[in-house]
């Protein structure tokens, strides 16, 4: 299996991470092309060969024509989505947007729908976190690792003003690796893109045993004295353990989704009248509403609204719990979801439409649930028992499709 490991040992940034790519093997003339097949027009691609501490590293810069500083998180997932690329390339660069708008938004109390990303959010950037995702791709990468990230020390300037290195965003999205201050002087070495760049391609700390083949260095902006300015990376070929790969395979059918939950306590609202409002959340486009006993202050009973949301529908969705539940506060989670892969078929029944819900599970087999708002209809407009509609429904589902077999689900 063709690894690489990244070593920031004097951090991560996305130009650093493509001049890496092209020194071991990434076709520059296919990286000078790329602002062109993002739809960026404008922008001229420069490569060059620099010293590091007397250590060759390829120097990657993206010449910008003047344009707003900052850009919808909208804006980038609909480029993101509007030009030709490989799907893989485009699921794992809206991660990493929907990861970083997160906790921009988080950091700066900003709703989504509104933030502008500055430093993350220009065209360069863009082009960091797509090419490198996508470069990563066409060398045959299957697998990468980092060792331990150095952050930098000192403040770095930014458009929300000078603030202390690590950026906050840097280090939110760098939670759960390992990582240094320092060193000393060196200023700000692993950036917002950077750290979004390992949260959505590393697995973690490197195998302890693998084949190196090729190594190569992109180098920073600056030659910082007594100190190698570039991000190695090495390529090599690791052992497949069977456990590792067998997981890898199932985990091909479940994606990874960066999403939101609010909470709420309330102890003056009636069963009805909870419902009703749950209702509404789900209506408006919740991705689920739950609502669960709890006891608050001095013994009452009371429940627990929980809606989990998108990025996108997170203030607007928090508004309508202000709106419909008699709550003075809404608590706010980030949450990663873990799910399956999923479809929606019609099955006909007695010339009336039933959706059935397909999910893929990791092994690759299938579990389907026709929907039970439509068996209730039908059974109340045939007069058919509800369990014998369901049973013929899914029956229906297997002839239709010989070649695989669904279980019902429960």
């Amino acid at each position: 299996m063709k690894i690489a490991v990244l070593d920031p040992a004097s951090g991560i940034a996305g130009d650093m991470f493509l001049g890496a790519l092209v020194d071991v093997g990434l076709d520059k003339a296919w990286l000078e092309r790329l602002p062109s097949a993002l739809g960026l027009s404008g922008v001229d691609v420069r490569i060059t060969d620099v010293q590091r501490s007397q250590v060759h590293c390829v120097k990657v810069d993206f010449e910008i024509p003047p344009q707003p500083h900052g850009r919808a998180v909208s804006e980038i997932h609909r480029l993101i989505d509007a030009v030709k690329i490989p799907e893989k390339v485009a699921r794992s660069a809206h991660a990493a947007f929907e990861a970083i708008a997160a906790i921009e938004s988080a950091i700066h109390g900003v709703a989504p729908d509104e933030l502008h990303l500055h430093e993350v959010g220009a065209v360069d950037a863009i082009l960091d976190i797509v090419g490198s995702i996508w470069g990563v791709e066409m060398l045959g990468i299957e697998r990468i690792y980092n060792t331990k990230v150095a952050l930098g020390d000192g403040t770095v300037k930014t458009a929300h003003g000078v603030l202390p290195v690590p950026a906050p965003a840097t280090i939110r999205l760098l939670e759960g690796f390992n990582v240094r201050h320092g060193p000393p002087g060196s200023g700000e070495l692993t950036t917002p893109t950077g750290a979004a760049l390992l949260r959505v391609l590393s697995k973690g700390a490197p195998p302890q045993e693998y084949t190196p083949r090729q190594s190569g260095y992109g180098a920073g902006t600056r030659d910082i004295e007594g100190q190698l300015n570039a991000l190695r990376i090495i390529l090599g070929e690791a052992t497949v353990d069977h456990h590792d790969h067998h997981h890898d395979h199932h985990r091909e059918h479940v994606h990874t989704e960066h999403l939101h939950v609010l909470s709420a306590d309330i102890d003056d609202m009636s069963p009805e009248e909870l419902a009703g409002a749950a209702d509404v959340l789900r209506a408006e486009g919740a991705l689920d509403v739950v609502l669960l006993h709890t006891t608050m202050k001095k013994g009452r009973l009371g429940t627990r609204v929980e809606a989990l949301v998108q990025t996108s529908d997170l203030a607007r969705l928090e508004e309508k719990i202000f709106l419909q539940f008699t709550t003075l506060g809404v608590k706010t989670f980030d949450v990663v979801r873990n799910a399956l892969e999923r479809e929606s078929r019609l099955v006909r029944f007695d010339g009336r439409d039933i959706r059935v819900k397909i999910a893929t599970l990791p092994d690759g087999t299938q579990r389907a649930k026709p929907e039970f708002d439509d068996l209730r209809r039908v059974a109340e407009e045939t007069s058919r028992p509800l369990a014998e509609i369901r049973s013929e429904v899914m029956s229906a589902l297997n002839d239709a499709d010989p070649g695989s077999s669904v279980s019902r689900g429960r």
